[in-house]
């Protein structure tokens, strides 16, 4: 269900009906694919963001970024369901950057321009522009 959204008309969303967009903004030429929500954000120009990705409320992705299948981007450090107030601390991923898949940013960072983030990472600081940042896992060789 797309709502109340200003989306350039050249923007393909790959299957409408299985998309989650609400009071957002999105630039020409980006791409979305199925199952994808994004509300009251904001998108640029020539984004891909792919399969099962969550931007919620605040989030700011600029020009040409890559956002890999399973990306969750949180918004709040510190949720709680009966507080009567919500600190939003939005997300800003800039120009050039790309996501990998499953990867987790937390509420507040920014990932600069042109930074890597690799698939399956949790980003709970600042990345700087131009860096490369991945989670790697230690197999055990002996077996």
């Amino acid at each position: 269900m797309i709502v109340r959204s200003n989306i350039n008309p050249s923007v393909k969303i790959w299957y409408p009906d299985l998309v989650n967009i609400y009071d957002s903004t999105i630039g020409e030429g980006t791409k979305i694919a199925s199952f994808v929500e994004i509300g009251m954000a904001k998108i640029g120009k020539y984004c891909k963001i792919e399969a099962f990705s969550f931007l919620p409320p605040g989030t700011v992705i600029e020009d040409n970024v890559f956002i890999g299948p399973h990306v969750t981007i949180t918004n709040d450090r510190c949720p709680d369901a009966k507080s009567k107030t919500w600190k939003k601390e939005p997300v800003t991923v800039k120009k050039g950057a790309s996501i990998g898949a499953g990867s987790i940013l937390i509420a507040g960072v920014t990932v600069g321009e042109n930074a890597i983030v690799g698939a399956g990472s949790i980003v709970s600081r600042d990345v700087p522009a131009g860096a490369v940042i991945y989670k790697e896992k230690q197999v055990n060789e002996d077996k």
